[in-house]
């Protein structure tokens, strides 16, 4: 299968990219630089260009190319900039495709758990309804802008990633340091859910879409297993062995991060993979003492 990435430098393309290699895929990122031109086509998110020979042949488009939603205070303009390089990439991408005289037969269009917003402990699978926000919106948005080819042969999947566990970035990567200090703890109250995935099972995820049947639409890419800050804080902090009696208050984090710590830190999702328990999807790390333990390589 022929398989062409955006994003594909990014925490989750960067790892994608060899793991389909080595499932026997041909992997071509779309990027704007091109000095490897056997493995990497031109394409420019902001004006929509895209290679002539990008397209062909290629059987599958995973779009997972947008800002990083948490590197920066969420100023007006890092709003903007954060919803244009995923709403308005994806309808120039698809513009694009839609054009294409062979067109791709799948579509995977990266999505986040942040459409559900704020909802508590209510338990939200795929057909749970959007919550309200900055994030909420902006996925929204993002999903819709991937229906522009749905009156063609196109199979559409928005998968709806969660915390993605890995020590070489992301959530975790930031809470390692300060955790092995033994200086982590409690955000807020820890009573907000979490919903969560590792890495190597996310890339499973891609794999099982790619080869599974009737599977369409929004896909949940998290753990069964959700758990709250508290669970996540004590559980990280027994795999390091490290005390965890240093909590940060939502205000405290609030000061610190702005708008952000509320969408992000503070927020509670107990999101659950229907369609990936109904599919058969088995979970290499269901339960996040294993995953923590294997990605540490710790054993007690």
């Amino acid at each position: 299968m022929k398989v062409l990435i955006t994003g594909s430098t990014g925490l989750v393309g960067s790892a994608l990219v060899p793991f389909l290699k080595d499932k026997g895929h041909t992997v071509i990122g779309l990027c704007r630089n091109t000095n490897d031109p056997a493995n990497i086509q031109s394409w420019n998110p902001i004006t929509g260009t895209i290679s002539p020979t990008a397209l062909e042949g290629a059987d599958t488009l995973i779009h997972l190319a947008g800002e990083n939603i948490a590197d920066k205070r969420w100023t007006v303009a890092r709003k903007k900039k954060i919803r244009d390089s995923r709403v308005n990439s994806t309808r120039r991408l698809l513009e694009a495709l839609v054009l294409a005289p062979n067109k791709p037969k799948n579509l995977i269009v990266a999505s986040a758990i942040g459409f559900y917003g704020d909802r508590g402990d209510t338990q939200l699978d795929e057909f749970a309804p959007a919550g309200t926000g900055f994030l909420p919106e902006v996925c929204q948005a993002w999903e819709e802008a991937s229906q522009s080819v749905q009156n063609t042969d196109i199979k559409v999947v928005n998968i709806r990633i969660g915390i993605v566990l890995t020590p070489n970035g992301g959530a975790l990567g930031k809470m390692l340091l300060p955790f092995k200090m033994g200086i982590g703890g409690i955000l807020g109250a820890g009573i907000q859910y979490w919903s969560w995935i590792t890495l190597d099972d996310l890339l499973a995820v891609f794999l099982h879409i790619l080869t599974t049947k009737g599977l369409k639409g929004p896909i949940n890419a998290v753990s069964p297993n959700p758990v709250t800050n508290r669970e996540f804080t004590k559980t990280l902090g027994a795999v390091l062995q490290r005390p965890t009696i240093f909590p940060i208050p939502g205000m405290v984090a609030r000061l610190a991060f702005g708008e952000m710590a509320d969408m992000l830190l503070l927020a509670s999702a107990r999101v659950l993979p229907m369609k990936l328990n109904q599919s058969n999807f088995k979970f290499q790390y269901p339960t996040l003492d294993q995953a923590l333990r294997n990605i540490l390589n710790r054993t007690n």
